[in-house]
This record gives structure tokens, C-alpha cells and sequence, in this order.
């Protein structure tokens, strides 16, 4: 007999909780095939089998909680079976008991119960909610005893026959737990607002430059690289150079000391099956603009399957999220703490603009800056925000590193 146990799931992680079990008691697995799922505080984890064979028990169920190390399942090590065999016979069923030659008679019904009613469909014109089209369909209310069109519930001869309250009949409630990682992301945010001075600044910027040198490139960079150029990766080039300039914002406190880092691990949102997740590109300052934009894809693809692991969400130096991919205009994000920024991106609007005296139409989005005001003075806050513009609006810039 082979132990199925909760696996190491990074540094400082010791609970899990079982989200899925992806094989059932009985099933035969390969080696180092996926078993099961287990959710931590950063994200999901998967449990491979440690042998070739029959899952035998299974200890602990989906939504139960668990620590790193404990057993939850065991497995007996077997051949896979011949393809087209039998399964395993099943064990013999009593055969059913024959039915009585006569039943005794059904005890007349109590006075105060009413009479069945009949189930039919309701009078045309009449709207109600599922509940009580259900109470109609199995018979326990009569069509002609639901209110008239627009109404929801039950006449007041419904409710009294019956004892079927009107409101309990249509207003529903739902208790799901929450996830480990809900649970997780909701701390960090009150920590943040509670440890951290954040204040956010504001700035705009006109797309219209990125947007014009990515429709020429467009095919021959898919061509070359493979990979489709976005804005994101403008973003990130853009923000390291405005972190060489402000080394304040990619710093952060740790005790009564301030930590400056000449690196820059670059903490990018993307939106994954179980919530928000900040996957890092480690050293991004080192990554050409194809490398960025394939780091970013992969995060985005696995996120969406729960396949990030915890070390690729541990650290960072400095965060983005783009809330423009979901319409939204403008924001003031959190700080991921022990960051001391993150930069918040929007939705890119057409706007009249005034330029050299001349209205025209520019593609424009805002950009929020929300920083660690115990480190981080306004001013640094605003020159930071107008580097990134003067860089995305002058796109060759950061080719030349001027």
C-alpha cells in the first residue's frame, strides 16, 4: 500500500485545501499522472501519482482541508489492465423481496389536509419564477392559485391552503465557501490598507505612436517570433526605465530599513480560473520585447487552467495590472505588499484633444500610479508617471535607452 500525501507547495505554505479529485476510488493511474488538485494560499497545485496503479481510498474529499505531508489517499501498485478486458465482477445483489399479493389499506386522509391539486400549465400571460412554476409542475399548488401578470408568489388562498409563504417561494439564497486563494488575496488587500500610507496619482497618455508601430510590424514580428506584440510589453519596458529614474518605487521597507533592488521583477495581473493572480517575469530588464510578450502568454494560458505554480507568484519588485482589458476607465490600485507601486492601466478611448492649438481625435488612456507614501514622495510618484509617458509616447525611446 502506497500513501498519497499533500506535497510541499512552497515556503511558508503548510494547509491546502482538496479542490478536485480528478481520479476516483478504483481507477487506475500511470506513474506521475495527475491525481488530484490541491489549492494553497497562491495557487493551485497538483498531486501526481508516485506509482503505477489502483487508487484504493480516498481519505480526504474535495473542499476538505488538509497540511502539507498529511495522507490523503492511498494506492496499491498494479499492472494497467488489458485493454477490452472485463471489469472487476461486481459483487451479487440480494435479489429483491416480491411484492405483497395485497397492501393494506391507505389510512383515510386528516381533516385539515386539503385536497391535491391539479397540475397543469399557468394562465396565459401569467409570470412566475421557477420555484413556483415547480410547485405547480409537481402539483402542490393549482395554476388558478398564482397572482395575475407581473406578480410573483401565490394568492392568499394558495398561501393558506397550502402554507407556502409567498416571498420564501421566490427570494433565494446561495452559501459557497470561500477558496483558500480568495481567502488569501482578501487578507493581503486589508493588510495593505491597513499597513501601507497609499496614495495614487494620475497621468494620461496618447496610444496613437505604440498603436501605429505595432499595426506596421505586426506580421513580420508574429513571423519572426511567433507570438503576437501587445501593449503589455511596451508597459513593462516603459516602467523599468521609470524605476531607474525613481529607485524609490521599486524599493520596499523591511523594518526600519529601506531596500533598494537593481533588479526589476515585474509582477503582471492576469485573470485565472480561481481569481487574480500576479505571476512575476523574473529579471525583465534582461527580456527583448518578444521574450516579454511569450512570458506573458504562457502566464495568461496557464492561469487560466490554475497551472501557475506558488514560486512563480513569489516576490516581485513592482506590479502592473491592466484593467482596460475588462472596460475599465479608470481605478486606484492596491499595493502588493512589500512593493512600494504598482501601475494601473485602462481602457484606451478616442478623446478631442488639444495639440499645438489643433483639436483632434487621440486614442488616450489614463494611467494610476498607487504608491507606498512612507517612501515614496509625490514628486517621485509624478515624475515616474511622466516618464512612462514621455517613453509610450516616444516609443523609440526605449530601443535607444534615452
Amino acid at each position: 500500500m502506497t500513501e498519497l500525501k499533500v506535497p510541499s507547495a512552497g515556503e511558508s505554505i503548510t494547509e491546502v485545501t482538496i479542490v478536485e479529485w480528478l481520479k476516483k476510488e478504483g481507477a487506475w493511474v500511470a506513474l506521475d499522472e495527475t491525481i488530484a488538485v490541491i489549492e494553497t494560499d497562491k495557487a493551485n497545485v497538483e498531486v501526481n501519482a508516485p506509482i503505477a496503479g489502483v487508487i484504493t481510498q480516498i481519505i480526504k474529499g474535495e473542499g476538505e482541508e488538509a497540511t502539507v505531508g498529511e495522507v490523503i489517499g492511498h494506492m496499491e501498485a498494479k499492472d494497467q489492465p488489458a485493454e477490452g478486458a472485463a471489469p472487476p465482477a461486481a459483487e451479487a445483489t440480494p435479489a429483491p423481496k416480491p411484492a405483497a399479493t395485497a397492501a393494506p389499506p391507505a389510512p383515510p386522509p386528516a381533516a385539515s389536509s386539503p385536497a391535491p391539486n391539479a397540475a397543469g400549465p399557468l394562465p396565459e400571460g401569467v409570470r412566475a419564477p421557477p420555484s413556483v412554476r415547480r410547485l405547480v409542475r409537481e402539483g402542490k399548488i393549482s395554476p388558478d392559485q398564482v397572482r395575475g401578470p407581473g406578480l410573483s408568489g401565490l394568492t392568499e388562498g394558495a398561501v393558506g391552503a397550502r402554507a407556502v409563504p409567498t416571498e420564501a417561494a421566490v427570494r433565494e439564497e446561495e452559501r459557497v465557501k470561500m477558496t483558500r486563494l480568495r481567502r488569501t488575496i482578501a487578507t493581503r488587500l486589508v493588510e495593505a490598507q491597513q499597513t501601507a500610507a497609499i496614495l495614487t496619482t494620475f497621468n494620461e497618455v496618447d496610444m496613437g505612436p505604440v498603436m501605429a508601430l505595432r499595426k506596421e510590424y505586426k506580421e513580420a514580428f508574429i513571423e519572426r517570433h511567433g507570438v503576437k506584440l501587445g501593449f503589455m510589453s511596451f508597459f513593462v519596458k516603459a516602467a523599468i526605465e521609470a524605476l531607474k529614474d525613481i529607485p524609490q518605487i521599486n524599493a520596499a521597507i523591511e523594518d526600519d530599513q529601506i531596500v533598494y533592488r537593481n533588479y526589476y521583477d515585474i509582477g503582471v495581473a492576469v485573470g485565472g480560473g480561481r481569481g487574480l493572480v500576479v505571476p512575476i517575469i523574473r529579471n525583465a530588464e534582461r527580456l527583448n520585447f518578444a521574450q516579454i510578450e511569450q512570458t506573458i502568454g504562457d502566464f495568461g494560458s496557464r492561469a487560466k487552467d490554475n497551472k501557475i505554480s506558488p514560486e512563480e507568484l513569489q516576490g516581485g519588485t513592482f506590479t502592473i495590472s491592466n484593467g482596460g482589458v475588462y472596460g475599465s476607465m479608470m481605478s486606484t490600485p492596491i499595493l502588493n505588499p512589500p512593493q512600494s507601486g504598482i501601475l494601473g492601466l485602462h481602457a484606451i478611448k478616442e478623446r478631442a484633444m488639444v495639440v499645438k492649438g489643433q483639436v483632434v481625435v487621440a486614442p488616450m488612456m489614463y494611467l494610476a500610479l498607487s504608491y507606498d507614501h512612507r517612501i515614496v514622495d509625490g514628486r517621485e510618484a509624478v515624475t515616474f508617471l511622466v516618464r512612462i509617458k514621455d517613453v509610450i509616447e516616444n516609443p523609440t525611446r526605449m530601443l535607444l535607452e534615452v
